[in-house]
């Protein structure tokens, strides 16, 4: 059996190296059923991120292309992809999964927050502080090529985790990790747009978005963020990607 096994997870591998030269797949054995997006949602999802970290702004980041990890879990929270580019810190996996739990436990079909959004209301004296430790990231699942179809868990309040919805509901979340937190906000709400899956009911962002809201001062209120760097992209100029 375990051998069946590994012959199917190194041909899924071979497929996806074929397909996308820069994104290396992970599996984990036999709990990948566990996750209950279709197949064909998590693709068109992964898919993207080969074409967010290709763009010509860089994402406001620090690497051109962005060397990024990308994590994708479905409502109950499993793990369904980990994917990554390039020679991504090592230490960004386990946040990027962290990011799509995050903002997919924290989003409904009421309201949209990213990642992003949390950050002030989880800073020292926010309303919030204090949630970055209710749901603690599962350290059995550190190890790279582990963890598909588990419940990892973690909370991380800094940019880079969206909700994905569809038919106003919320079907998972995306994370991504490998920048700046505002690359990496910008590189999941970017792929979440080109997957067709980020039209949010309302959001504390721009426009009633769940897009970045950065803090005029040193001292982030609400649902802002602080600024990363002097290339940080501008929400609308996050928004505009692809035409869309």
């Amino acid at each position: 059996m375990r051998i069946n096994t590994s012959i199917s997870v190194v041909a899924v591998a071979l497929g996806l190296s074929v397909a996308y030269p820069a994104l290396a797949g992970e599996n984990d054995d036999d709990t990948g059923a566990r996750c209950t997006l279709p197949q064909g949602t998590v693709s068109l999802v992964e898919k993207q991120l080969f074409t967010v970290v290709n763009l010509s702004d860089a994402n406001g980041g620090i690497f051109k292309p962005n060397r990024m990890w990308a994590a994708i879990v479905d409502r109950e929270g499993h793990l369904c992809s980990v994917i990554k580019t390039g020679d991504a810190w090592p230490g960004s996996r386990a946040i990027a999964i962290a990011k799509a739990y995050t903002a997919n436990g924290f989003s409904n079909d009421a309201l949209a927050l990213s990642t992003a959004n949390l950050y002030a209301a989880t800073q020292p004296g926010g309303s919030l502080y204090g949630l970055n430790n209710s749901n603690p990231f599962n350290s059995r699942f550190l190890e790279q090529g582990t963890g598909i179809g588990h419940t990892v868990g973690g909370v991380i309040t800094f940019g880079g985790g969206v909700a994905l919805y569809a038919g106003g509901k919320v079907i998972g979340g995306l994370g991504v990790s490998g920048d700046s937190a505002c690359a990496d906000h910008a590189i999941a709400y970017r792929m979440r747009k080109l997957a067709g899956l980020g039209t949010v009911p309302k959001g504390q962002g721009p426009n009633n978005t769940d897009n970045i809201v950065y803090a005029a001062s040193t001292s982030p209120m609400g649902f802002e963020h602080p600024h990363c760097f002097p290339s940080d992209l501008s929400a609308s100029a996050i928004e505009n990607v692809g035409g869309r």
